[in-house]
């Protein structure tokens, strides 16, 4: 089996390992626009430095309202447009790819100047806002917006996409019984995010891979199961979803224990049931930033690569720390190799 350095490709995209950035909100936009500014350069040049295979940027969101604070990106204006390409091309002169996660926070926006929508008037907790129940021209109009910023995210140069599909946000909310409780079209858990694969799909290049971070589980009670997950991905996949990056809960307060979430690779069983039965390539996610942990997950074909988060907010030359772990040459940059 192919180890954790190794090359893969995914349609047309060739990551030279399988090292990921996983996509971490940096709320840092101080002009509150949804443009990149230059903490974001910064963050994410740096990781493409130190070796990783694909940077994921952070949930990027459709809409003003869509987001979690009024410091988040966003991509629902050709303005911002170029700052987005300024850094893609930057991270891809080092040899990284690079994708955008596109979302919207839905009843999670918890920013006082921004306006909670969801598919049915219920409050992620007693601290937050009850949300606006979106009528369907709504919901419509915002399977629409994904689609323009997904078209906008191809401008800038992306690789891939990633449609946010887990984590309590708005293509969750409908997905689960929890938070949806519409007697509408819209009240079918998998309709919204299908219409919105579709959108997305039409606006990316055919040979460009599309990507979707799915909660694998929902940890409170009623909530849906990793069976009744295989069997929607298998449904996305037919939609047009290539790789899916499995992840779990975010539904409510209500989360795995403190042991459980503690455990290296907790969530990798999802990830290697859902390759297994849906037959597409998967992303591992959930403390694992031991590089043999990670390699372990590559080479036993539980997962095609694994993502990275706070091992990699620590040392953004973490793809070249699993290089040396695993016995390999380091793989940074030529000014940098005399430290080693």
């Amino acid at each position: 089996m192919p180890g954790l350095l190794d090359p893969v490709e995914w349609k047309g995209m060739k990551l030279k390992n399988r090292i990921m950035m996983s996509p971490m909100c940096q709320y840092s936009v101080e002009a509150r626009d949804g443009a990149p500014e230059g903490w974001h350069d910064v963050h994410y040049v740096s990781r493409a430095v130190g070796g990783t295979g694909l940077i994921m940027m952070e949930m990027t969101d459709v809409h003003p309202d869509g987001r979690i604070s009024d410091r988040d990106l966003g991509l629902w204006s050709d303005a911002q447009i170029p700052a987005f390409q300024r850094i893609i091309q930057a991270c891809q002169q080092y040899g990284a790819k690079v994708g955008i996660q596109i979302a919207h926070a839905g009843r999670k926006a918890e920013s006082e100047s921004l306006r909670p929508v969801a598919p049915s008037a219920i409050s992620f907790d007693e601290s937050f806002r009850v949300p606006h129940e979106m009528t369907s021209t709504e919901i419509q109009e915002m399977v629409e917006l994904f689609g323009q910023a997904a078209e906008r995210a191809v401008q800038a140069g992306v690789d891939t996409l990633e449609i946010h599909g887990a984590h309590g946000y708005l293509i969750h909310q409908f997905i689960s019984r929890i938070t949806n409780r519409r007697t509408d079209e819209y009240g079918e858990p998998d309709r919204f995010a299908s219409d919105v694969i579709r959108a997305v799909r039409k606006r990316i290049p055919e040979s460009m891979p599309l990507m979707m971070r799915i909660s694998a589980v929902e940890y409170a009670d009623g909530g849906y199961t990793l069976e009744e997950t295989v069997e929607r991905c298998k449904k996305f996949r037919d939609l047009g979803v290539d790789v899916f990056d499995v992840s779990s809960g975010g539904e409510s307060p209500t989360g795995p224990s403190r042991v459980l979430a503690a455990a290296p690779g907790y969530q990798v069983p999802f990830a290697a049931a859902i390759r297994k039965e849906v037959g597409v390539p998967v992303v591992a996610v959930g403390n694992l930033d031991d590089p043999k942990v990670a390699e372990m997950v590559v080479r036993n074909g539980q997962a095609d690569a694994v993502a990275v988060g706070r091992g990699m907010l620590r040392n953004p030359y973490w793809a070249n720390e699993a290089a040396l772990a695993l016995g390999q040459d380091n793989i940074l940059p030529r000014p940098y190799r005399p430290a080693f």
